[in-house]
């Protein structure tokens, strides 16, 4: 095969050239991603990382150039893995891609590549594409999938990107949990064999392994150094990661929808696109790639909230759970308002009529005030919120129903179920998933927040959960021969409602909920503002997984609410009151608690917290974060810390996670602080009735905190320190 190489001026145009001319690097700012083609073959990678290799070094090194960017079944040997794999009309399952063409296209704030490719026998078309962000460093790759046979082809894997690492000392880091438990933290070596991380939820990715992890290239995880490179799959539903370190010299990455019951029926001239995976590299460790995709979500559009802030609110849920009145809701606002938040939440158990929403077991489907608890109905609710100078939201759960609701009674045939078999069913014993594969469904879904909305337009937060999984796979929608479109269909499905509601709601602050944290993803923060990380708001578990989950989402975008305490989700674990506000002011600070039952000391501590998050919140929800010291190091204490651009201010968290005497305890190194300014420490939050700590008021130089560092005064239990850097 012959290899040819584009001149700068080809490269330059943005008509589509034969790819099997040259070689091309998708850069951003500081990384590139180097690819070739091959004359009436398929399309290679090279290398990915940081600006300093070209194609000619890698050639003289000695480095293989021969990595398909998209391996498909029937055009890599047996011991290769595919990442495409099609069975075509007429049976055959073979996949020979050759490239075919090849165009670049200059957006506003990114270049897009793309190459087209054919199968050399049937019909059927490939396009990879690799967007390239000009002010951020990450790279989105997907491709789309067209066909022109004469009946319908079937994707059995259809995964959106595939990377190769050479091997080494590679350290993978994802996230493991459950619920109440989400997002903690995993570190292990690459071996020798496949690795694969997945979900088989159906509604929701999260809450077991999560669609995202980090490949540290140096050895060990570092969080301040070392290569590194993380990856994040866009999508909501069921994946797959898959890691094949062969017995040779390299780590093959895969990332796409998972397979398993998703073989994708696609007709003729039908486009499938898979979820875009979002590439990103730094030679700064894992808080390096944190920053890099924290700025991707919010200022490329990730995240809708973007660089915006959220306000300080209390949620009912754990302070009255269903047990909801006019005249509780009320006395809540009263207490939110004295304590200086912005935004009350009325959580669930405030609707049905045939069946009122009494207890976990009904009602869901039938989003209609309970006039019994409610008698005033919602606008005396936005009335009371105006008047104390409150915003007000509502929590709603439209994806799901009960088996008891006028919903099912009026619609059995709207839910997700297998026909001629008995409903698997959910929470309460009756909850189950509705059907969004159908558009009248998803109608119905839209025309929740609609009527919402329409009927109550001073709404200005929806806290939209999302508590149940995909237990019964069969669809009266989708014809017999598309069964096993449902995984797939239903987030697409979900997908074109949120479009919807966005569209006519831009301004309508949304929580992603979902059991807690089952939602925490980026196939559907583009539409929300925030996710609820974990239904366990115990302080010194928050402390874990708010730490994980900083891994991949910014600080904005998570919400982290003060609990009541002794608290039944740790044991009846009883934490003061400074440490449960200190954690909860780390991301979108909140409560969830029954105000009424506070003591005077918890009602002192949160009117200071608020109080003080207020003058911190923009640098601490839009900032640039930094872990210095990670809980799961076990060195008793714990530590992040947020900059803003300019490196003039920053706020720094310390959390003591476990206590002896005479405990012996790192010193702290501070991270991105201007080494020649010198600046000054104000301890925030101080505790009720105490002084501020002997740093209050000292001022050292960045060069100092950063390379030297203080001692933080850390001597009891569940110890903890905010401070402000100016």
């Amino acid at each position: 095969m012959k290899r040819f190489v584009l001149g700068a001026l080809a490269l330059l145009t943005a008509a589509p050239l034969l790819a099997w001319q040259g070689e091309v690097s998708i850069e951003t700012p500081n990384t590139v991603l180097l690819l070739s083609a091959w004359e009436g073959g398929d399309l290679h990678q090279s290398y990915y990382g940081d600006k300093s290799a070209t194609l000619r070094e890698l050639r003289d090194a000695g480095s293989d150039l021969s990595f398909h960017c998209l391996p498909t079944f029937g055009s890599v040997g047996a011991t290769h893995l595919p990442a495409l794999q099609v069975q075509h009309s007429d049976g055959d399952q073979n996949l020979e891609l050759q490239v075919t063409a090849y165009d670049r296209q200059e957006q506003e704030r990114a270049t897009l590549h793309t190459f087209t490719m054919k199968d050399k026998l049937m019909p059927l078309t490939v396009k990879l594409f690799y967007k390239a962000y000009k002010n951020v460093d990450v790279i989105e790759t997907w491709t789309e999938i067209q066909h022109q046979e004469k009946k319908a082809v079937t994707l059995q894997r259809y995964d959106s990107g595939h990377l190769v690492l050479r091997q080494g000392d590679v350290w993978v880091t994802h996230l493991h949990g459950n619920w109440a438990a989400e997002a903690q933290v995993t570190s292990e070596p690459l071996t020798r064999g496949m690795k694969t991380i997945r979900n088989s939820d159906g509604a929701r990715n999260s809450h077991l392994d999560g669609p995202e992890l980090m490949l540290s290239l140096d050895g060990k995880p570092q969080e301040l150094s070392g290569r590194t490179i993380g990856l994040v799959l866009c999508w909501s539903g069921n994946f797959e990661l898959r890691m094949n370190t062969m017995s040779n010299r390299e780590h093959h990455i895969y990332a796409g929808i998972d397979p398993v019951a998703s073989s994708y029926v696609l007709d003729p001239k039908q486009t499938f696109t898979t979820p875009h995976l979002a590439m990103a590299y730094s030679a700064e460790g894992m808080s390096g790639v944190s920053r890099i995709f924290h700025n991707w979500a919010r200022r490329e559009g990730m995240l809708h909230r973007g660089m915006q802030t959220g306000d300080i609110l209390l949620n009912s849920w754990e302070g009255i759970y269903l047990d909801i009145t006019e005249e509780k809701i009320i006395k809540m606002m009263d207490d939110i308002a004295a304590f200086g938040g912005e935004l009350f939440v009325m959580d669930d158990g405030w609707f049905g009529n045939k069946y009122p929403r009494k207890v976990d077991n009904s009602s869901l489907g039938d989003w209609v005030v309970d006039r019994q608890k409610l008698p005033g109905g919602l606008k005396a609710l936005t009335d009371a919120a105006r008047q104390r100078k409150l915003k007000f939201g509502i929590w709603i759960e439209p994806e799901m129903t009960n088996t008891t609701s006028e919903l099912y009674e009026q619609h059995p045939d709207w839910v997700l179920q297998r026909p001629g078999r008995d409903l698997r069913l959910g929470r309460g014993g009756t909850q189950t998933v509705l059907d969004l594969t159908n558009p009248k469904v998803q109608d119905f879904v839209f025309g929740v927040v609609d009527k919402l909305m329409t009927e109550n337009p001073e709404i200005a937060y929806i806290k939209w959960d999302a508590n149940a999984s995909i237990e019964n796979y069969g669809s009266y929608y989708l014809p017999r021969q598309k069964q096993s479109n449902i995984y797939v269909d239903y987030h697409l499905g979900l997908i074109k409602v949120l479009e919807r509601v966005r569209a006519k709601y831009p301004n309508l602050v949304i929580q992603d909920c979902a059991s807690g944290g089952g939602r925490a993803n980026y196939g559907l923060l583009p539409y929300f503002d925030e996710f609820w990380v974990s239904d366990n708001t115990d302080a010194l578990q928050r402390v874990y997984m708010q730490y994980g989950t900083s891994l991949f989402f910014p600080a904005n975008a998570m919400a982290q609410h003060i609990n009541h305490v002794p608290y039944w989700n740790t044991g009846k674990r009883s934490i003061p009151v400074k440490f449960r506000c200190d954690v909860a002011m780390s991301g979108r600070l909140g409560i969830e608690l029954q105000p009424k039952d506070m003591s005077s000391e918890e009602r002192q501590q949160c009117t200071t917290c608020f109080a003080d998050y207020k003058q911190l919140r923009t640098i601490v929800q839009t900032g640039n974060l930094y872990r210095l010291l990670s809980p799961y190091d076990n060195r008793g204490v714990a530590s992040i810390m947020y900059t803003d651009d300019a490196r003039s201010k920053a706020v720094l968290f310390v959390y003591k996670t476990y206590n002896f005497c005479d405990q012996p305890l790192p010193r702290l190194r501070l991270a991105g602080l201007d080494a020649d300014r010198t600046y000054t420490l104000r301890e925030k939050n101080v505790r009720v009735g105490e002084d501020p700590c002997r740093l209050d008021g000292k001022q050292f130089t960045g060069r100092f905190l950063m390379q030297t560092g203080i001692e933080v005064p850390l001597w009891e239990d569940y110890a903890s320190r905010v401070f402000s850097l100016e």
